[in-house]
C-alpha cells in the first residue's frame, strides 16, 4: 500500500484550493466577477486577438515628414540667430539634410559663422554633435544634420512611437496589447476586444504636438490684403475656421509637457491644465517676459487652439489651455498628450477586424480540442494503467491543468489559439 506523507497531502490539498479560487473566476460572467467580494480574486484568462476579437492595424511611421520638419526648424533657428546678430542675409535654401545661408555683407561673414556654429554646438544632444556648420563659397553657410544623425533619425523615431502607442492604448484599457516592430518603420498592433479601429486609428494616429508659437503681428493686415504670407510664418486655423498668420518658430514644444489634465476656466468650462519641466517653464518664461501684450498661439497638430494676449510673464511653468472645448473631447486630448507626442506620423497600410463571432467559434474548437484530447488521454491511462495507477495519473493531470488555468489568470497571461495548442501538449507532456 502506497504511504504519503502528511505534510505531503496538506502541500496537495492546499495547492487545490489555491487553484480552485484563482480558476473559479473563469467560469463567471463579467458582471459576477465584479460582485465578488473585494478579498477574493476576480482575475480572469485574457483572450488573445484570435479568441476574443478586436482590431489589427498595420502603421507606417513617416520619416521623411519628420526629417523635413526638423529640417524646417533648423532654418527658423538660423533665420531666428542671425536676425538677433543683425546679420543680413540674401535667403536660405534647403539642400540634403539642412539648409545653405547665403551672408548679404561679406564683412558680417566671420559673425555670421561664428554664431551658427554656437548654434551647433547648443544643439547638441548627451554631448553628441548631431549638427555642423561648413563654410562654403560665395560667402555662404552650409547648416545640416551629420550623416549619423540623419541615420539615426528613423530607428530612434520607430522606437519612441512603439513606446507612445503603447501609453495610448493602455490609457483605452485595453488588456495585452500586442505592439511589434516590422521591417524598419513599420508597426503592427493587435488590439484583443477593440471592436472599432476607426477609434483605435484615431487614438494612437494623432501626433499630438503641441506647441506654441507667437502669431505674427506685424504682416497679418498685409497677409490679409494681399494673401502674401513672410517666408518665417505660416497659415493656420482654428476649429472654428479663424484664420492666422503664425511665425513658425517654435516657442516651446509638448517635449517639455510633463503633466496635461482636465481643467476649467474662469467661467467653468472645460480647459486642459499643463505643466512644463524646468527647461520647458525657463523657455516659457523667457518667452512671455519678451512678448508681454502681443498674442501667442497654442496649436496641437496644425490647428489653433487658442491664441491668447500675454498679459504677463509666466514663470512658474504651468498654466491652462482654453478653447471650446466639450468634457470629452478635453479628456481625450489630455489622454493624447500625457501619452507623449508621436516623433513622426503614422500612416495606416491596413486594418483589419476579427469579430467576437470568430473569437467565439474558435474558442468553441479550442475547448472542444482540449475535452477530445484530455478524454483520449484518460481512455489510454486506463487501458494502459488500470483504474488505480491511471486513475491517480488522471488526478494529477487535472490538478496540473487547474493550476495552469490558475497561473494564468492570476498573471493575467493571455491565452491564444496556439496557447490551447500547447496546453493540449502539456496534458500528453505531463502524463509521460
Amino acid at each position: 500500500m502506497i504511504q504519503l506523507s502528511r505534510w505531503k497531502v496538506v502541500l496537495v490539498g492546499l495547492s487545490l484550493v489555491l487553484g480552485l479560487l484563482l480558476a473559479y473566476p473563469n467560469v463567471l460572467s463579467p458582471e459576477q466577477r465584479a460582485s465578488l467580494p473585494g478579498w477574493l480574486p476576480k482575475n480572469a484568462l485574457n483572450l488573445g486577438l484570435d479568441l476574443q476579437g478586436g482590431s489589427h492595424l498595420l502603421l507606417e511611421v513617416d520619416v521623411p515628414a519628420m526629417r523635413e520638419k526638423r529640417i524646417t526648424n533648423m532654418a527658423e533657428d538660423v533665420r531666428v540667430t542671425l536676425r538677433e546678430e543683425r546679420i543680413n542675409i540674401n535667403g536660405i535654401q534647403r539642400e540634403g539634410g539642412g539648409v545653405v545661408v547665403s551672408i548679404a555683407n561679406p564683412a558680417q561673414f566671420d559673425l555670421a559663422m561664428t554664431a551658427i556654429r554656437n548654434l551647433a554646438a547648443a544643439g547638441a544632444a548627451g554631448g553628441v554633435q548631431e549638427r555642423t556648420a561648413t563654410r562654403m563659397s560665395d560667402n555662404r553657410i552650409r547648416y545640416a544634420f551629420t550623416e549619423q544623425a540623419l541615420a539615426n533619425m528613423g530607428a530612434t523615431a520607430v522606437d519612441q512611437s512603439i513606446e507612445v502607442v503603447r501609453r495610448r492604448i493602455d490609457s483605452l484599457g485595453t488588456r495585452e496589447p500586442s505592439i511589434t516592430r516590422q521591417g524598419s518603420d513599420r508597426i503592427v498592433v493587435q488590439a484583443p476586444g477593440e471592436s472599432d479601429p476607426a477609434q483605435l486609428e484615431r487614438v494612437i494616429g494623432q501626433t499630438a504636438q503641441l506647441t506654441f508659437q507667437m502669431v505674427d503681428v506685424e504682416n497679418t493686415a498685409n497677409f490679409m490684403q494681399t494673401g502674401l504670407v513672410p517666408p518665417d510664418a505660416e497659415v493656420l486655423q482654428d476649429a472654428q475656421g479663424n484664420i492666422y498668420l503664425v511665425k513658425k518658430r517654435i516657442l516651446v514644444s509638448g517635449e517639455n509637457l510633463t503633466r496635461a489634465s482636465v481643467d476649467s476656466d474662469q467661467s467653468g468650462r472645460p480647459a486642459i491644465g499643463f505643466r512644463f519641466d524646468g527647461q520647458g517653464a525657463r523657455r516659457f518664461g523667457e518667452a512671455t517676459s519678451a512678448n508681454i501684450g502681443k498674442p501667442f498661439a497654442i496649436i496641437l497638430d496644425g490647428k489653433v487652439l487658442s491664441a491668447p494676449n500675454i498679459k504677463s510673464a509666466i514663470t512658474g511653468g504651468s498654466g491652462i489651455i482654453e478653447g471650446n472645448f466639450g468634457l470629452a473631447e478635453a479628456s481625450e486630448m489630455v489622454n493624447l498628450l500625457n501619452g507623449g507626442a508621436l516623433p513622426a506620423p503614422l500612416k495606416v497600410e491596413e486594418r483589419r477586424v476579427v469579430s467576437a463571432e470568430l473569437g467565439a467559434d474558435a474558442v468553441a474548437k479550442g475547448a472542444l480540442s482540449t475535452a477530445i484530447g484530455f478524454v483520449l488521454i484518460v481512455v489510454f491511462m486506463m487501458l494502459s494503467y488500470g483504474l488505480l495507477f491511471g486513475g491517480v495519473s488522471v488526478l494529477g493531470l487535472l490538478l496540473n491543468g487547474l493550476l495552469i488555468v490558475a497561473a494564468m489568470s492570476l498573471t493575467q497571461a493571455t491565452l491564444t489559439l496556439p496557447g490551447i495548442a500547447g496546453l493540449i501538449l502539456t496534458f500528453a507532456v505531463a502524463v509521460d
